[in-house]
């Protein structure tokens, strides 16, 4: 029930596991063995088949020494759709909530009007 999109990824990811794998040199058997899993498991990883568990992909990128990458996905600082939806909620003004009295003047007793360079009104 995936779509053709999640499919592709899928492949796609599954394909990229197989490469690394055989960068490293690994055998079929070593990284079966290091993954915990059977021949057939790996098969179906490196084909992008979607009933693999997620500790299995996570094994796999573990022993390939790209687990960081995992933690990564969903990075709230690199999610563009995130960060412009973020953005557009962002306020066209910020409005003084407590209104000054007739005199211009705060609960303090500082004038909103008057110049502070040094910031001492904060």
């Amino acid at each position: 029930m995936s779509s053709y999109q999640v499919q592709n990824a899928l492949k796609r990811l599954g394909h990229d596991i197989r490469v690394a794998r055989k960068k490293r040199r690994m055998s079929v058997a070593d990284f079966c063995e290091r993954l915990g899993v059977t021949d057939k498991t790996l098969a179906k990883l490196e084909t992008g088949d979607g009933g693999v568990r997620l500790e299995t992909l996570a094994m796999a990128l573990m022993v390939l020494g790209e687990l960081h990458r995992l933690g990564e996905l969903l990075d709230p600082a690199k999610d563009d759709t995130g960060l412009s939806l973020e953005h557009a909620r962002l306020p066209e003004r910020i409005v003084n909530r407590r209104r000054a009295s007739s005199k211009g003047t705060g609960q303090s007793g500082i004038r909103f009007d008057e110049i502070d360079d040094d910031g001492s009104v904060f």
